[in-house]
Formats: C-alpha cells, sequence, structure tokens
C-alpha cells in the first residue's frame, strides 16, 4: 500500500448525503486520502479530513478541491428534506454554479470529476422537462465542455431511481420507496398518482455509491460521456408498493394497508407519469460494474431501519 502523503485525494461534496454517505463508505476500502466535504453534518470515518462548508460560496468550493486528484460531486441544495415529492421540492438547486467554480478552481493536472445526473436527463428531446432536469442538463453540458478544453476529465452519471439504507448513517433518503415504506407502517394506504402500471427502475444506493467509484477508476474510458446507472430490469409501481405492504404486514402482524390511487397534486408534472428504464450495459462494459442488491432484499433494509 503506498505511504499516505502518495496516495490521490478524492473529495466528496456533499458526503453527508444520502448517497454521499454510501459512496464515502465504498471510497473507505480504498487506499485513496479522503476529504469529505459537506454543509452541517459529520460522518464516522475516522481517517477522513471533514470540511463543513457552504457550497455556494466560491471560496469554500476553491478550498475543498485544493490538491485534489478526483472530484466526486453529489452536492445539491434540497427544498424540503422531509418528504418525498413535497410542494416544491422539485426546484432543488444544484450544480451548474458548483461546477463552473469548480472547474476555474482547477489548477495542475485535471482532476477527475464524476458528477451525480439523473436519469431524466436521458429523456428524447421534446418531451417535457422541470427545472431539476433542466438544472442537471446544463450541468453536463458544462462538464462535458471543459473536459473537451481539458481543465477536468469529466464523467457524468445518470442514476435511475435510488432507494435502500446507506451505510454509516442508516438513512433511506427522501425517495418514494422510503416515504411509502413510512405509510404503511403508520398504517396508512400507500398511494399512487397512476394506475401503478407506471415502470421504475429502482437501484440500490449500494450499487450506486459502487457505479461511482468504478466511474472514478475509469476515466479514460468515460471521461466526456453521460453514463446510465440502472439495473435494467425496470418495475411496475403498483408491485413494488403491494410487496412493501406485504412485508410491513408480515412485522407488524396487520393485515396489508391497501395500495390506493389517488388524484395528482396540481405541482406534478410529465415525468411522474412515464416509464423509466435505465440500461445499464455501456457504463458495464467499459467499467465491469453490475448491480448487486436484488429488489426484494433491498425493500427488506429499508423496512429493518424504518421499523418502530
Amino acid at each position: 500500500m503506498p505511504p499516505t502523503e502518495k496516495r490521490p485525494l478524492v473529495a466528496v461534496l456533499g458526503a453527508s448525503g444520502f448517497l454521499g454517505a454510501a459512496v464515502t463508505a465504498e471510497l473507505t476500502r480504498l487506499p485513496v486520502r479522503l476529504r469529505l466535504v459537506s454543509r452541517e453534518r459529520r460522518l464516522p470515518v475516522p481517517t477522513a479530513e471533514v470540511r463543513l462548508a457552504d457550497l455556494t460560496a466560491p471560496q469554500a468550493v476553491r478550498e475543498a478541491l485544493d490538491g485534489a486528484d478526483a472530484v466526486i460531486h453529489l452536492a445539491a441544495h434540497l427544498s424540503d428534506e422531509r418528504s418525498w415529492r413535497a410542494p416544491g421540492s422539485e426546484s432543488e438547486q444544484l450544480s451548474t454554479g458548483l461546477l463552473d467554480t469548480l472547474v476555474r478552481s482547477v489548477r495542475g493536472r485535471p482532476p477527475i470529476v464524476v458528477f451525480a445526473s439523473t436519469v431524466q436527463a436521458s429523456a428524447p428531446p421534446g418531451l417535457p422537462r422541470n427545472d431539476y432536469v433542466r438544472q442537471k442538463i446544463a450541468a453536463e453540458e458544462l462538464l462535458a465542455e471543459a473536459t473537451r478544453d481539458g481543465a477536468v476529465r469529466g464523467i457524468a452519471l445518470r442514476p435511475a431511481t435510488i432507494y435502500g439504507r446507506t451505510p454509516l448513517t442508516g438513512s433511506t433518503g427522501r425517495g418514494v420507496v422510503a416515504a411509502m415504506a413510512r405509510k404503511a407502517f403508520a398504517d396508512e394506504p400507500i398511494t399512487m398518482w397512476h394506475d401503478g402500471t407506471v415502470e421504475r427502475d429502482l437501484v440500490h444506493v449500494t450499487d450506486t455509491a459502487r457505479a461511482f467509484v468504478a466511474a472514478m477508476q475509469a476515466p479514460e474510458a468515460l471521461s466526456g460521456g453521460q453514463w446510465l446507472v440502472g439495473t435494467g430490469r425496470p418495475a411496475r409501481l403498483g408491485e413494488v408498493f403491494r410487496t412493501l405492504a406485504d412485508l410491513v404486514a408480515a412485522r407488524t402482524g396487520r393485515p396489508p394497508v391497501p395500495v390506493v390511487t389517488v388524484p395528482p397534486p396540481d405541482w406534478a408534472d410529465a415525468t411522474d407519469f412515464g416509464d423509466v428504464n435505465a440500461d445499464p450495459s455501456p457504463f458495464a462494459a467499459a467499467t465491469g460494474w453490475r448491480p448487486l442488491v436484488r429488489l426484494t432484499d433491498g425493500l427488506s433494509g429499508v423496512l429493518d431501519a424504518l421499523a418502530p
């Protein structure tokens, strides 16, 4: 193992978040130096350098990136930390400004930059896109341009719907799976805005974290591109929710809660009603990555974390 001072320095922006904690857990397995950057929470990684910083401040970004050989950019400002798809939560403020500052702050050898985009950026042109997706696409374009200019070696990953229980913190995140599991434990109906046939590719948070680390290790194959990360096996949400209801019933001894269709709220948009399939085969061919967590096992892990 190389001496500590010769190990590459990896900066994780947004390290304490749902995905960030999982990525950090994966990186602790590697011979690297870790710099964990987040706004307000520390992770239990005693060997890492921790920076509590507001990454909307350019000087904080420059300090976070100083000397980094690789940057995993997961940082985002979320308008609502409490619930899945609360009113206005689609206006997540992210990334283009931070990436612009990142690129302008680079000195010396171009670092590897792995950016967390979204599967929705892969939708065909012409389909409706909300502000969140447009911001992600703008950030992807900025990263690709900086890669062409030689400032960074940029890689955009487009994860599908991330769920699961993250290591280090035990968080189940803000996503739809955790939200509906909480309803079931509260003996409330699981609600859908459609007839249940809408499909989502559910990829476990630890599999997603492994994908980010795999991308960081394959810049020659991936730089300048946008890569889907999913299972390639989309599931109907109605079936997923009924499985959740059954699993919760097995834990509580109560009958399964009903899974019902309700009218969508006024602030729902077209992305809530379209199918999503994130074919990971190009990414897998380039890196050797593949998803490992079965859906039923991942759902059970969420319920283990949330059980009263």
